[in-house]
């Protein structure tokens, strides 16, 4: 089965980022997935905090019309040195 075959477009895609809470992580990753996938309401993003208040996880709900699109938005977050992960 091929990858194109797992994932139909145009679809609702969650893009989870994390890294560390001072490092004004969202308004940096939130430009990165507004730059491919348009504004994103304020509904479209989920933050929480880690229990020791260091670490900050962003999930980024998203109308994704490609599998190029998804690409460019993780190679730009994973090339962000305030992201420690995205998935």
């Amino acid at each position: 089965m091929s990858d194109a075959a797992l994932q139909e477009f145009p679809s609702e895609f969650p893009i989870k980022v994390m890294g560390r809470h001072d490092s004004g992580l969202r308004a940096l990753t939130q430009a990165i997935v507004e730059r491919h996938a348009g504004p994103m309401p304020e509904s479209g993003v989920r933050a929480r905090t880690s229990a020791d208040g260091n670490f900050l996880a962003l999930t980024y709900h998203v109308h994704a019309t490609s599998r190029e699109q998804l690409d460019a938005i993780y190679r730009e977050l994973t090339a962000c040195k305030s992201v420690l992960m995205a998935l």
